[in-house]
């Protein structure tokens, strides 16, 4: 029965609202350590009560009369329940590789158009004082927005993108058209955008709530299951339980601790682009006052 309530209020998280993060936000925000006691260590500590709950009411002779048909039966359920654990994991684990890639991409792009900027003459100073700015934002405002799935995040980095924006578009327009140096840099704040795009939308999670629902129902299904298989020895059959159970949650906490890249212990952090800014001179200190 606890496990039953467990998985009833993990499925009603899965399924609140967008603006609500729910229960799967709140494991996935947690310490590891206390993530992995919620979801492993109580997990397998309910599934190694089952079989004993269940021979105390059933007895062995009629859980033993069903073995080899119910086998067959678990064996199907358990080829069903690790493509989906396997397919959300390899997702996840995708989508945390990309959120990585991307603030290396944005880093790079952000660091090219502040070298480049000195041949932009007046200009100049006014791109690498926003492209500064901007690398700042997105470490002091962004990172933090992003970790508490705040709405609306990326918006003092937008304004400084902005600003970029304007200061390339003011030079453009005075001096009367492209150059190959112009047309490089609009093509890397081109690259930065498009990465900080990538990087706020990777903030959102990979799993979708209906995903969320079978993790979890599946897990309870497949643990459950093995309550009614007969064995003489009680304790060996305590004992496959609980590892089954230990495997099954180890591999959700898995999905739940990178699920969202920005969020948790197990996290992409900015420091590529803190490097940028110490590369440039600039350090990761607090943005400059507006």
């Amino acid at each position: 029965m606890p496990g039953i309530i467990l998985s009833h209020k993990l499925v009603a998280a899965a399924i609140a609202p967008q603006n609500d993060p729910g229960m799967i936000f709140f494991l996935t925000s947690q310490p590891l350590w206390i993530s992995g006691a919620l979801i492993v260590g109580l997990g397998t500590v309910l599934a190694m009560l089952g079989p004993r709950v269940v021979r105390r009411y059933v007895a062995l002779e009629r859980l033993t009369e069903n073995n080899e048909i119910a086998g067959f039966k678990y064996a199907t359920l358990g080829v069903l329940y690790a493509v989906l654990l396997a397919f959300a994991i390899i997702v996840v684990w995708q989508k945390f590789s990309d959120a990585d890639s991307n603030v290396g991409r944005e880093a790079g792009a952000a660091e090219t158009i502040y070298r480049l900027a000195p041949a932009l003459g007046e200009a100049g100073p006014a791109v690498h004082a926003a492209v500064t700015d901007y690398l700042k934002r997105a470490i002091t405002d962004d990172w933090p927005e992003m970790g508490s799935a705040k709405p609306g995040a990326g918006q003092a980095s937008k304004q400084a993108l902005d600003e970029i924006y304007a200061a390339l578009l003011t030079f453009q327009a005075n001096n009367h058209g492209d150059t190959p140096l112009v047309s490089e840099i609009l093509y890397q704040l081109d690259v930065m955008t498009q990465a900080r795009r990538a990087r706020l939308i990777a903030s959102e999670g990979a799993v979708p709530g209906v995903i969320w629902i079978v993790l979890f129902v599946g897990a309870v299904i497949a643990v459950v299951f093995t309550f009614f298989f007969g064995t003489r020895n009680l304790q060996a059959q305590t004992m496959m339980t609980g590892l089954l159970a230990l495997l099954i949650f180890s591999e959700l906490l898995i999905i739940i601790a990178i699920d969202r890249p920005f969020t948790g212990t197990v996290k992409v952090e900015p420091t590529a682009l803190s490097d940028v800014l110490a590369d440039i001179g600039a350090g990761p200190g607090p943005r400059p006052a507006q």
